[in-house]
């Protein structure tokens, strides 16, 4: 039922009502020297989530340990020249393997089987051609 179809005199009684538990409210809260229980006919107000914060000494330590870290970083690009060192007693080096060669002979063996692999596909393409 909703309050538009109240009558008058349905009205007045629940304003009535309305005022005896806001009495009896006060009455409770006086009793028990709190808060009473809330209104039940007030909505209840939702919950505020407390923000939290950091306290000005805390800034301080990390914006301190930011700059000590960006002195590190600076510090590692501004190195300068290192020092020239005494050299030390060069170690014998291993040979490096020696590379290998192909002979004249060799060589004159791949070129030929070269020559005689492209000639053979050449005088297979003119036989396709004819």
């Amino acid at each position: 039922m909703s309050m538009i179809n109240l009558s008058p005199a349905q009205l007045r009684q629940a304003a009535d009502l309305k005022e005896q538990i806001a009495s009896l409210n006060q009455e409770l809260t006086a009793l028990f020297g709190g808060q009473a229980s809330p209104d039940p006919l007030q909505p209840a107000k939702p919950a505020v989530a407390k923000k939290r914060g950091m306290s000005a000494a805390g800034k301080a330590r990390i914006a301190a340990a930011q700059k000590l870290r960006w002195a590190k970083v600076h510090a590692a690009k501004a190195k300068p020249a290192p020092v020239a060192k005494p050299t030390p007693k060069p170690v014998a080096a291993k040979p490096a393997p020696k590379k290998g060669k192909i002979s004249p002979e060799g060589m004159a063996r791949i070129i030929a089987a070269t020559k005689a692999r492209w000639a053979k596909i050449r005088a297979l393409k003119a036989a396709k051609k004819k």
